[in-house]
């Protein structure tokens, strides 16, 4: 009788176990089709178009030099920053495609222009500035778009902005 326990107790566990994995399967089997409407529903929301990606970082840019030109570094620091933001979009949305692997050679010009933002240095910001633009219809020039041409801005993109920095205000307001 004494050698018939463990094997009964063996039995019994192999049981309970068996029994546990069979819930663990019909629980698995009722969450499917949430799970699949739950993919259909990520295949389906919004991705921003390569297109848009890039007109955001065009009006950034813009708005990133006259900024820097007027020294108002906080301004140029979260444009700087909408940009990378934006690049970073660029790999998450579309790793796949040619011009997102290309779009890693811009963070090198991009860490240079962030260091001047930083310093405050508006010769060093000018430089890494043009960098970054020379930077971009390089990787433009890579991806087969050599008709995307970026320049320095002569105008700011938009009327309804004052670039200068708060204190520049003050004293012109006064």
């Amino acid at each position: 009788m004494k050698s018939l326990i463990p094997l009964i107790s063996a039995i019994l566990l192999l049981a309970a176990l068996l029994a546990g994995c069979n819930s663990h399967k019909e629980e698995a089997q009722s969450l499917q089709p949430q799970i699949d409407s739950l993919r259909l529903l990520l295949n389906k929301a919004y991705k921003p178009g390569m297109g848009e990606l890039m007109s955001n970082i065009q009006l950034h840019h813009s708005k990133l030099w006259f900024a820097g030109e007027n020294q108002s570094w906080q301004l140029a620091e979260y444009n700087e920053s909408l940009i990378r933001s934006a690049f970073n979009k660029i790999q998450l949305y579309h790793g796949n495609q040619p011009e997102a692997k290309a779009a890693f050679m811009i963070f090198p010009a991009m860490d240079s222009l962030s260091k001047a933002i930083a310093e405050k240095n508006k010769g060093a910001f000018e430089r890494s500035y043009t960098l970054m633009t020379l930077t971009c219809n390089n990787c433009h020039m890579v991806t087969s778009h050599p008709f995307n041409v970026i320049t320095i801005p002569k105008t700011p993109p938009v009327t309804d902005q004052d670039f200068k920095t708060a204190m520049e205000q003050k004293i012109t307001n006064k």
